[in-house]
């Protein structure tokens, strides 16, 4: 089981989130089923790196003042300019419950019918899963070497998922299928009407036969 650890510390009533930030901090916030809302504060570097790594399917433990608590990075405000953290929330786990999370999909491997010059065509780039946090998979790999023909694919339940998971996602989800390569063919452009001919170019029966009453007259 992977692990991130970050020490964490408690904020006062008046620390407001800009002090917090000018300080080197972010604010942030742990609760679970059975854990009340705790407000924290957070070296930002520190919780920066952690967050890059361990992304929302990893666990990561909180230490400091609180005491230890097992927990999932559950949604982190970015700054929209410099896409820096200006805020964290964390989900505590409870022990020996499983938890409910999407895991993000890992493509390994190049499929035959791409080689051939067909499309592969990924439509799902995470799926759900219910797992005890010990065995809590930071992505789940799919392998494209078995796609070899065209109609070919994959679906969420041919992924192998880790023995305590239980799959929520629609077990007949197409992940990823192969389709044929067609090349667009090019219609040839049709006159507008009332548009003049080009120079050059042999008049029509009607504007013929035109021309020849006006000459009669």
């Amino acid at each position: 089981m992977m692990m991130q650890v970050l020490e964490v510390s408690a904020r006062e009533a008046n620390d407001s989130p800009d002090d917090l930030r000018k300080r080197g901090l972010v604010p942030a916030v742990f609760y679970g089923p059975k854990e009340a809302a705790t407000p924290v504060a957070i070296d930002a570097l520190k919780f920066e790196k952690v967050w890059r790594e361990a992304g929302e399917t990893t666990i990561v433990k909180l230490t400091g003042a609180s005491g230890e608590k097992e927990t999932l990075i559950h949604d982190v405000q970015l700054h929209p300019v410099t896409n820096k953290p200006l805020h964290a929330d964390f989900y505590v786990l409870e022990k020996g419950k499983k938890v409910e999370i999407e895991i993000p999909l890992r493509f390994e491997g190049t499929a035959p019918a791409e080689k051939l010059g067909h499309i592969v065509v990924k439509t799902l780039h995470e799926i759900e899963i219910e797992v005890a946090p010990a065995e809590l998979p930071h992505e789940l790999p799919v392998d494209l070497s078995k796609l070899e023909n065209v109609g070919d694919h994959i679906t969420a339940k041919e992924i192998a998922l880790p023995p305590s998971a239980e799959l929520l996602t629609n077990p007949d989800e197409i992940v990823v299928s192969v389709t044929a390569f067609e090349e667009e063919k090019e219609e040839a452009p049709t006159p507008e009407e009332g548009a003049a001919p080009e120079e050059g170019a042999a008049p029509s029966e009607e504007e013929a036969a035109a021309a020849g009453e006006k000459k009669e007259e």
